[in-house]
């Protein structure tokens, strides 16, 4: 079952005094492939907001169109009150954007990492070393400071990564994926230090796919797929979209499992052959689940568990993208491009 929403309508562009990011019918194409089809939303000035979408949605050409790195082939894009294309200076100075992967020089030390992207800035000696100090502390790296990043744990590079991002104190934070390849202690950690860096209004776009970190972290949420916002919202607003509980009903044969699918056309959230596990939403709880057993017993199919459990954003990733979720765009590699439709 894919359930499809209509975009929420497009932020005018002088809606920038509440907002520090305001995105509106934002366009982009590689040849023929068209990445963005009119997207928009806008982020409230010390708000998390997070996309979500699948591989080759259009989460990482949004953030280089937003951090001047990519030009759009339409619509418009506010940093600050400053217009993406013909404010690029004024936009670069009010930003800091951690990529995927970890920008830093692994031969130099983590104090030189800073110091080298403080003066990149022209940030003043005496700033830059007050900076420096102040980042490593609040990224529990002090101890760390004078070795070398190739002996950085990848939860400490990333966590040098965005402290890199900080050294001139943008008011406006671009994360994608800022997690990815870390264990679960170190996301924890670093969800932790960019919940403190919005307390203090810093305004954060975050890309992830990680469900629980949306979950975790974003004020506003926006899902957008095939280069289109199919939904937007709290976490909370998204989830009562697809029903207040989850029935979870795993089928004891699996030869019988293509009946039970047939038997629940239509209903089924996500199927799971090899689990044999089909989820359904409920907002009527024992009665769905009352009506389900009874409809499976009648057409002879056996079940061998059956539990309810309160939807996730994962229910509603997969309701709203569809089972089959977008592959990694292969057809944006146009001139090196490819990574850029993620």
């Amino acid at each position: 079952m894919t359930e499809t929403a209509a975009a929420p309508t497009a932020a005018p562009a002088s809606d920038t005094k509440d907002n520090a990011i305001v995105v509106s019918e934002l366009r982009k194409s590689f040849k023929a492939l068209e990445v963005l089809k009119g997207v928009s939303f806008s982020v409230g000035r010390g708000d998390i907001l997070a996309l979500l979408g699948p591989n080759g949605a259009g989460k990482t050409t949004i953030i280089r169109i937003l951090s001047t790195l990519l030009p759009p082939d339409g619509g418009q894009a506010f940093i600050n009150g400053h217009d993406v294309q013909r404010d690029a200076d004024e936009v670069r100075k009010s930003i800091g954007l951690t990529g995927q992967y970890a920008a830093v020089d692994e031969y130099l030390t983590g104090e030189e990492n800073l110091l080298m992207l403080g003066r990149l800035y022209r940030l003043s000696r005496a700033d830059t070393k007050r900076r420096a100090r102040e980042l490593l502390e609040q990224f529990e790296l002090t101890d760390a400071a004078h070795r070398r990043v190739k002996t950085y744990s990848g939860g400490m590079r990333r966590r040098l990564d965005l402290a890199m991002s900080l050294i001139a104190s943008p008011p406006v934070i671009f994360l994608d994926e800022p997690t990815t390849g870390l264990d679960p202690r170190s996301r924890l950690v670093l969800w932790e230090m960019i919940k403190r860096l919005a307390a203090g209004d810093v305004t954060i776009l975050l890309t992830t796919q990680y469900m629980e970190e949306a979950d975790q972290l974003a004020d506003q949420i926006v899902v957008i797929d095939l280069g289109n916002v199919i939904a937007a919202g709290t976490a909370d607003e998204l989830k009562a979209r697809i029903g207040t509980e989850r029935l979870d009903i795993v089928v004891a044969d699996g030869d019988n499992f293509s009946e039970a699918e047939r038997v629940l056309a239509g209903q089924a959230l996500h199927q799971d052959p090899k689990r044999r596990l089909l989820s359904i939403a409920s907002n009527e709880g024992v009665h769905t689940l009352r009506d389900v057993l009874q409809r499976l017993e009648d057409a002879g199919v056996d079940v061998e568990n059956v539990s309810l459990h309160r939807p996730t954003l994962d229910d509603v990733f997969l309701t709203l993208t569809g089972a089959t979720a977008t592959a990694e765009t292969n057809g944006a590699n146009a001139g090196g491009q490819e990574s850029i439709a993620k």
